[in-house]
């Protein structure tokens, strides 16, 4: 059976009353779910291996989203472990737009951007987890410098580790109190349409932490003038601003090399994220 076909199964068996929609699968560059356009106003998420932030989805997109200026994702259906499926999966209400290319967008995106991370640091949802990535730099110290070190040994990406170690190690280690973060605001997980922002999906990392964690886009997607607009408009300040710089750049050196032969959209994100911090 096809994934599609199993697909199409768990829907009849769990949710008959969409049963005889249309479908079909979504070409993504994610790694954690498989996604599928359900008739004209729905999709349906399967997470790829562990299921873990299905359940944190379903507890908090419904609180978030009166919270925040920007569309997030709306659970229609969770769906259950079956037969030939072990893991929680969900249906979502369809959400309009297409991910942004990096370095394209311009201040309208950035001063969007900036006013759903904003909204997300005034939220105070109490019970919040922690957000994935979200803790101090020590954390990620370990898999940052053996990730840079495994650059060093592939001379074809022209990283120069040299000046990664430097940013990395310059950024000062976080002491303030935690923020409510989206935690992953990757180009792949924002929807745009003639140039702003519509909507934000992915919440699987979401949680409480360091607020230089939602700063990523101004090196993953923003180009330099939109760069400043966006901190402008959050006011960050030097210690969060080379703080966020590390991490987003931590991030994109552990994922090239993971990525560099597998995974095209990844990888090519982690390019553009090292030529924009070193360059």
């Amino acid at each position: 059976m096809s994934t599609e076909d199993l697909v199409r199964r768990l829907i009849a068996e769990q949710f008959p009353h969409w049963a005889g929609l249309p479908m079909r699968r979504l070409p993504s560059g994610g790694t954690v779910n498989a996604m599928y356009r359900l008739g004209a106003d729905m999709v349906v998420r399967l997470p790829l291996a562990d299921d873990g932030d299905v359940p944190r989805e379903r507890r908090w997109l419904p609180r978030l989203a009166p919270l925040l200026p920007t569309a997030i994702p709306q659970v229609l259906g969770a769906g259950e472990p079956a037969e030939g499926w072990p893991s929680r999966w969900s249906v979502y209400r369809w959400l309009p737009g297409e991910n942004p290319e990096a370095g394209t967008p311009g201040a309208p995106l950035a001063e969007d951007l900036a006013a759903f991370v904003a909204a997300m640091r005034e939220v105070t949802l109490p019970g919040a987890p922690p957000a994935h990535r979200g803790g101090p730099l020590a954390a990620l110290d370990a898999a940052t410098r053996s990730a840079i070190e495994e650059l060093r040994t592939v001379p074809e990406e022209a990283v120069d580790c040299d000046a990664a170690l430097a940013v990395w190690e310059d950024a000062p280690e976080w002491d303030g109190p935690p923020v409510w973060l989206h935690a992953d605001l990757m180009p792949g997980n924002l929807l745009v349409e003639d140039g702003r922002l519509t909507g934000v999906i992915d919440f699987g990392c979401a949680g409480i932490g360091d607020p230089a964690c939602d700063l990523f886009p101004a090196w993953n997607l923003l180009p330099a003038d939109a760069r400043e607009v966006f901190r402008e408009a959050l006011g960050v300040d030097d210690a969060t601003w080379a703080r966020g710089r590390a991490r987003t750049l931590s991030q994109a050196m552990v994922a090239l090399p993971y990525y560099r032969t597998t995974n095209p959209a990844m990888a090519g994100n982690a390019r553009h994220v090292i030529r924009t911090v070193l360059g």
